[in-house]
């Protein structure tokens, strides 16, 4: 907490530059596995990039990359247009990087505000439940995501415990967002919902990247699409360019009968 270095990084983000993040020739084996081959990729502030593919094609890979659970074996990786080495997830969180997962690392026990405050990168020893509650409730009033921060987290459903670990990364100042498959825990009004969250974010200048293997979700919230074929980008499409056919056909490698 309160490292000279992390906030001159983070005054660096709110500068947002053009691109978040690139990838340049990442590659990871697991043995003689190849999860990961030579992987390009791209993801600009102001923007939703969804990441498609067929289980196991290395989604999960490539997005723990990221968040520094894996490191790579080769390759480079630009973060707000400086190299980075990402290390661990905690130095992806001082580079501005947050991950929201589809298994919650909440405490159940304790409030939403306690919850939030235990992943502040300044909280010190006391918590001021005030000061907490009232930055909750800003944030979640700016982007729809209306939470009670006295709320116990066990009371919640799992809609709103996703919306928690949202209200942690930003107060936490990420600017590069993965959600990786949200939507499998919502229903479909909440994932209505969760796409009109994403356009607040990227209007204001945040970076979503949208992992998922819907293919009407991607095609209904991102501006970008990059497919993923068997550790391989099999290609990278604007929204507005693609549909559901041209990305079967990308994922599996064959058109489909009809």
């Amino acid at each position: 907490p309160g490292h000279r270095g992390d906030r001159q990084v983070t005054c660096a983000m709110k500068e947002a530059p053009k691109y978040r993040l690139r990838m340049r020739g990442v590659s990871k084996r697991f043995g003689s596995t190849i999860a990961l081959d030579d992987v390009d990729l791209e993801v600009r502030a102001g923007e939703v990039h969804a990441i498609v593919g067929e289980n196991g094609a290395g989604k999960s890979t490539l997005t723990k990359i990221i968040y520094g659970f894996y490191r790579p074996d080769s390759g480079t990786i630009l973060v707000n247009g400086l190299e980075s080495g990402i290390r661990s997830p905690n130095h992806s969180r001082r580079l501005g990087i947050g991950m929201v997962f589809q298994d919650f690392s909440l405490i159940p026990a304790m409030s939403v505000a306690e919850n939030v405050a235990l992943f502040l990168p300044e909280q010190g020893m006391f918590l001021s439940r005030p000061e907490t509650g009232r930055r909750i409730e800003e944030v979640s009033a700016r982007y729809g995501l209306q939470v009670d921060p006295d709320s116990r987290v066990d009371e919640l459903s799992l809609g709103e415990r996703q919306k928690v670990e949202l209200i942690k990364l930003l107060l936490a100042d990420a600017r590069l967002l993965i959600f990786d498959e949200p939507t499998s825990v919502l229903a479909s009004h909440e994932v209505d919902s969760l796409f009109h969250v994403f356009s607040e974010l990227k209007d204001d200048g945040y970076a979503v990247i949208f992992i998922t293997h819907k293919m009407r979700e991607a095609l209904a919230a991102a501006d970008v699409v990059t497919v993923i074929r068997n550790g391989a980008v099999s290609g990278t499409i604007h929204g507005g360019d693609v549909d559901e056919e041209t990305l079967v056909s990308m994922m599996v490698g064959e058109g489909l009968p009809e």
